[in-house]
């Protein structure tokens, strides 16, 4: 994984409360003192392995397909976005700094 400081990256490709986002093997951050953030980093990693095993374009379509169904369902995009498969894992899991090297292929499932 390649941390990097790009606010213009964030400022234009993600809503105005996202931290960060993670296009593999990037983890692309607002700002270098996020890079400390322990769980932050380990919510990102999880969505790295996720990425990896969809084979990253399918982790995209898949991720973008889900949440306009849920932006659908739910009419708010916040609610749209923690609802995510992928998101809710990574959120539930995001403070068990063991979690990656326990966890199953495909374990987003679960969480639909």
């Amino acid at each position: 994984m390649f941390i990097l400081i790009s606010p213009r990256f964030i400022k234009y490709f993600t809503p105005k409360n996202i931290a960060g986002v993670s296009i593999f093997p990037f983890v692309i951050l607002e700002n270098k003192t996020i890079k400390k953030d322990k769980t932050f980093v380990n919510h990102e990693m999880i969505h790295i392995y996720q990425q990896m095993e969809l084979l990253f374009v399918f982790f995209f379509l898949w991720y973008y397909l889900e949440f306009l169904i849920l932006f659908i369902k739910y009419k708010n995009w916040y609610k749209a976005y923690l609802n995510i498969s992928f998101e809710r894992e990574a959120y539930q899991n995001e403070s068990n700094y063991n979690y990656l090297k326990t966890r199953k292929l495909f374990s987003f499932t679960k969480y639909w």
